[in-house]
């Protein structure tokens, strides 16, 4: 711990970005009503286990593990948006913890706590904290094997490479993509070979069979799904990868500035650790060749180990690039370009840009933080409003059900339009209304007994229809005096030919109308 009056943080420095991260994660958590990735979550989580498991053969089977998890979460604390979203801002907290730890032992204790207050105030860092959804664990995960891997290095013995393997299993199914940044870890190993020419570290490929046991059927089970739950998706361009700083970080400004200062670090770090590192040569000990070296961000705390800050300050930047440029090849071929996918990344990108920014002062670069966290201060109020993309469009879930309940009285019928998107009109109308919401009779099988997230719904919607005495229609988007006509048939052929459209509201996103039998 630093004396009084040292500026230099402590090893305790890792508080600082773990409170900084839990304060802007839990600031109005529970604000924003679920969104339709959300809602997708809630419902798998709230199903009997059988069901749950039975959904994985149809659909979402690689976020199964993550279903799991909020399965055994919901039933201890409930569903709320506060309950859903709670493990995620927990898991960015912790990441926020470890990026210090991992910061501080590798270059130094300035550099880590730079790293996790720079990660506390990216806006992606709130906007996956405060979504039910696997990506903040997995960015938790991925900075924990990182540390579990720089500790087998140092010390290869069975013990911690079964630790990290097992945390390498945790990420891999926390979601599939972030198994791209064993590419990074495959530089470390290899450099510390390179250096040390010790035998032990080919242990690393055995320490991943307990991940390739574990990915290995969800990676079957999914294989054939991605096409459908992609289907969005389209293949990038270099314009994709200009911008992915921005949408990885959730703000263009905030990308560009946390790009510049990793570049930056990346560049200090090899410089000046390039000056004392040496030619390779073993190491068996794992002594450190450049520990005495003026790097940046207390080089006396720092203990790098066996490969040293350069050959670290490479593996961070593997860490970012590797798993980017892995994707969008990837993407090419099949659609997974997704910036969300790769958050896990930003941590180490933080780490390459605190190591920028203790290379002057800790305390002179703590306005810097500032001003990171002002560029991305109208993302942060935005993301706090909906979690709908583009924020200019949100969906008001809640208001419609809220027209439907106020309205809503015995033998009505709700039909949803559209069924067999991504919307989830019937999930939110579930979530919001529960068992008060009118009968789905145009529902063959719900998409719990459907084994999926989407009704099979009647192939002749009119005899389904017969016994309704009103019908609720909610429509996607903003229609106008004839909701009717966004309805495709022969959904709308059916709702002509026995109802006339009686009211219509419209809120953010969505259009309800209320529809009265014909007089006959």
């Amino acid at each position: 711990m630093a004396s009084r009056g040292d500026p230099r943080p402590g090893r305790t420095a890792w508080w600082w970005p773990a409170l900084a991260t839990l304060a802007v994660t839990l600031v109005q958590l529970g604000r924003p009503q679920p969104w339709r990735d959300e809602l997708a979550t809630w419902s798998a989580a709230t199903r009997d286990l059988p069901d749950l498991l039975r959904m994985a053969r149809t659909v979402d089977a690689s976020a199964t593990p993550y279903y799991l998890f909020m399965h055994g979460w919901t039933g201890l604390f409930g569903d709320s948006p506060t309950a859903l979203r709670l493990p995620s801002a927990l898991a960015m907290t912790a990441a926020a913890a470890l990026a210090a730890v991992l910061g501080g032992r590798l270059l130094g204790p300035g550099t880590g706590l730079l790293a996790g207050l720079l990660f506390a105030v990216v806006p992606s860092t709130s906007r996956y904290g405060q979504e039910a959804r696997p990506y903040a664990l997995v960015t938790m995960l991925a900075v924990l094997a990182t540390l579990l891997l720089v500790r087998a290095i140092d010390r290869p013995g069975w013990w911690r490479w079964l630790a990290y393997g097992l945390a390498v299993a945790g990420l891999g199914l926390g979601h599939l993509v972030a198994a791209t940044l064993l590419a990074g870890h495959a530089v470390a190993v290899l450099l510390a070979l390179r250096r040390t020419r010790d035998r032990r570290l080919l242990r690393w490929p055995v320490a991943l069979l307990p991940a390739v046991a574990a990915v290995t059927p969800l990676v079957l089970l999914g294989g054939g799904q991605h096409q459908r739950q992609l289907d969005w998706v389209g293949r990038p361009g270099l314009g994709e990868l200009v911008r992915f700083p921005g949408g990885v970080t959730g703000a263009a400004a905030v990308g560009g500035a946390l790009a510049v200062l990793a570049a930056l670090g990346l560049a200090t770090l090899l410089q000046r650790a390039g000056t004392a590192d040496g030619a390779a040569r073993p190491d068996p000990a794992g002594a450190d060749s450049d520990a005495g070296t003026g790097d940046p961000g207390g080089p006396a705390a720092a203990h790098p180990g066996r490969i040293g800050r350069r050959g670290w300050a490479v593996v961070l930047g593997a860490c970012v690039l590797l798993p980017v440029a892995v994707l969008f090849v990837a993407g090419l071929v099949t659609p997974l370009w997704v910036p969300r996918y790769l958050v896990f990344t930003v941590p180490f990108a933080g780490l390459l840009a605190g190591a920028a920014l203790a290379a002057v002062d800790v305390r002179a670069a703590l306005p810097v933080v500032a001003v990171v966290a002002v560029l991305g201060g109208p993302e942060q109020a935005g993301m706090r409003r909906t979690h709908e993309w583009p924020r200019t469009r949100p969906v008001d879930y809640a208001a419609a059900a809220r027209i439907i309940d106020a309205g809503d009285r015995s033998g009505d019928a709700v039909v949803y339009s559209p069924r067999d998107g991504w919307r989830f009109l019937d999930l939110a109308l579930a979530y919001h209304l529960r068992d008060g919401r009118p009968d789905d009779l145009l529902a063959v099988r719900d998409p719990v007994r459907a084994g999926s997230l989407w009704a099979d719904e009647c192939a002749d919607p009119a005899p389904c229809l017969a016994p309704a005495g009103r019908v609720w229609l909610l429509l996607s988007g903003e229609h106008g005096a004839d909701p009717l006509a966004a309805v495709p048939e022969p959904k709308a052929g059916a709702l002509r030919a026995g109802f006339t459209v009686d009211h219509t509201w419209t809120v953010d996103g969505l259009t309800v109308a209320l529809l009265s039998p014909t007089p006959r």
